[in-house]
This record gives C-alpha cells, structure tokens and sequence, in this order.
C-alpha cells in the first residue's frame, strides 16, 4: 500500500526530471588536464648539462640529482638536445670503457619532442608511450623552456586524480 502522501501522476504534470551519476563530460573530465595543470605542482628546475661537458660530469650530475635525464643547452642556454639514462647505456655498450670521456654533443639526441603547457595531458601521455622516451622539455609560444615532465610526473598526476575522484564518488554516495 502506498504512503498516504503519495499522489498519482496525473496528465499535464511535468516530466519527471532526472539527475544523472555521470555524463560524458564527468567521465571525460580527466582528458582536459593540460600540461600546465601538471607543472603547477612541480619544481621546475631545469637541470642541463653543456655541449662540451663529459659524459663523466654528466653522470654524477643524474645521480646527485637523481634524474634520469638533463637538457642539453649551447653557452647561451638554449636548448640543443637532451641526453638520457638510455643515451648513455646505449653508448656504453658500443664503446665499453671508452664512453664516459666522451662528449654530451656526440651522445645527445638533437630532436627533441617537446609540448607546451596548453596541451592535453592525454596527448603527452600518447606521444611519449608511441616515442617510447620518459622526458619532455615543456617550451610555451616564446620558446621559453618552462620546466620538464617525466612519465612517472603524468601517471603519479593521473592517479593523483582518479583518488580524488573515487573520494568524491564515495562522499556522493554516503552522503
């Protein structure tokens, strides 16, 4: 038996209006985080390395900053390449015992894929993944170096994320 409150709908009353839990826009929210979103948060201290530094320098200055990768910038600090972890395993291989004197300029990958704080990141996420490289100089519209972003930086961000989501979800339905 129904409550005595209850009145049966009747012809002329509105239609029903219904909330929904989610949307294309709430489940897409995620795919609009920009870059600068992501840098925001982060220390942007560059750490670079010279054309003409060695190999060996540049190795203590990964590890005493553990990074796994420095830009590489000319004497007026623009940005000429970036050098990895990869770089110089790569290297090693080719000339065993021979590597570390050499030269950041020989080793250094000189095209490098950079983004700007305008992009999505999705669209970093894809680009790195298919490049298969874990670092991205972020340059805005002047050609300004505005920090660098690791692939852990976009998963950590993202999780990040998606906690906060699954918080407010729960929060939503507790009440």
């Amino acid at each position: 038996m129904p409550p005595s409150s209850y009145q049966a709908p009747v012809v002329g009353d509105k239609e029903k209006l219904t909330t929904v839990s989610q949307s294309a826009e709430t489940n897409l929210s995620s795919t609009s985080t920009t870059v600068a979103d992501l840098l925001k948060d982060k220390d942007n201290n560059v750490i670079c390395a010279h054309l003409d530094d060695t190999i060996a320098t540049t190795v203590t200055l990964l590890r005493d900053h553990r990074i796994g990768a420095v830009l590489v910038t000319d004497e007026n600090d623009r940005m000429q390449g970036i050098l990895s972890e990869r770089d110089i395993v790569r290297k090693m291989a080719e000339t065993p015992g021979q590597t570390l004197p050499q030269k950041v300029k020989d080793l250094m990958t000189q095209k490098v894929v950079t983004c700007k704080p305008s992009d999505l990141l999705i669209n970093v996420l894809r680009k790195m993944t298919d490049g298969r490289f874990r670092h991205m100089p972020v340059i805005d519209d002047n050609e300004t170096l505005m920090g660098i972003i690791t692939i852990g930086d976009v998963v950590n961000f993202r999780l990040n994320e998606l906690e906060y989501e699954a918080l407010r979800m729960k929060q939503m339905i507790v009440g």
